[in-house]
């Protein structure tokens, strides 16, 4: 907790809730498990997992699971400092539901608005946020007021330093149609310097699935790394400098498929940080979200470096 900060992630929070019975409606789920979530979250912690000094930028509520945050947090070795209290809101619930298990369907609690996007300039941290080696946002964090003009005034403020990247992490609950969120989204990537996301996200961000065309787009704009994820057909990463790598999938049996670009993301921070190239980048990081597909769990199921190798190696 002490060790000089190496990545900034501002964004979602919460409690996921995972059924203990797999294959089966909502409605007929007994019991569940609890779990600290949220995409950015995730991330933080798939990277602490892998050595590196992490701290959330994000809101709970003034309740039991806005305590719980902190406390699974702290025993992740991400910081909590960055952690507010938005005081007349909940701490956000998202219960899971396993069927299928490679795509569960998600349920979320977040009504009226999440804590996580009520974040003002007056809760950041600006001197962090220029000097931090890595800066992660995400798609969503601009979903709504005030968190979307909060992390324009970021992105502005950062001014594409060091690794500036962006999540696209389109969730289309969360946003009216998908011109908006392409429009708002689309501001972002004229501001970060790395872009990560699924063939449905690019879509939405730019207006093509195809990996390839996607990545043009991307790196036209000014983005210097574009990482997309292609499920079974692996990762297409592309850089400015005119590289195009693809990167098989890794073969598992998947068990939940949620968080699994979670941990692709942490993985990817530590190899930005790392300094790694391009193709050895996407393929650690392919294989981290592959491992996490292959548990129960977002941040619990997070692997360790030699967890990562050993799939590698295989």
């Amino acid at each position: 907790m002490n060790r000089e900060l190496e990545a900034l992630t501002i964004g979602r929070v919460g409690v996921d809730l995972y059924p203990q019975q797999s294959g089966v409606p909502l409605a007929q789920v007994g019991t569940f498990a609890k779990s600290l979530g949220g995409t950015a979250t995730n991330v933080a912690v798939a990277a602490a997992r892998l050595g590196r000094s992490t701290a959330v930028l994000t809101k709970v509520g003034p309740d039991g699971f806005g305590d719980y945050v902190r406390t699974a947090l702290t025993q992740f070795d991400v910081s909590p400092r960055y952690v507010f209290t938005a005081p007349d809101l909940l701490t956000p619930v998202v219960f899971c539901e396993l069927n299928p298990p490679a795509d569960p369907p998600l349920l979320f609690y977040r009504a009226p608005i999440a804590p996580d996007l009520t974040l003002t300039e007056d809760e950041i941290p600006w001197d962090v946020v220029e000097s931090v080696p890595l800066l992660w946002v995400t798609g969503t964090g601009v979903s709504a007021e005030p968190g979307r003009s909060t992390q324009r005034r970021v992105l502005e403020h950062r001014d594409r330093r060091g690794h500036t990247v962006l999540d696209l992490d389109y969730r289309p609950m969360f946003w009216p149609d998908e011109q908006t969120a392409r429009r708002e989204i689309g501001w972002m990537i004229d501001h970060v310097n790395v872009v990560v996301g699924n063939r449905t996200e690019v879509r939405v961000a730019v207006g093509a699935d195809d990996p390839d065309e996607a990545a043009d787009r991307l790196l036209a704009r000014g983005v210097g790394l574009a990482v997309i994820k292609c499920g079974a057909d692996g990762v297409l990463v592309a850089d400015r400098a005119g590289g195009r790598w693809t990167v098989p999938p890794c073969r598992v049996e998947v068990v939940c498929g949620l968080g699994a670009g979670d941990g692709f993301g942490g993985a990817l921070v530590h190899g930005l940080l790392s300094g790694w190239d391009p193709a050895r980048l996407a393929a650690y990081a392919n294989a981290a979200g592959a491992l996490v597909a292959s548990r129960l769990a977002c941040a619990d199921a997070m692997p360790t470096s030699s967890e990562i190798e050993e799939l590698l190696c295989r």
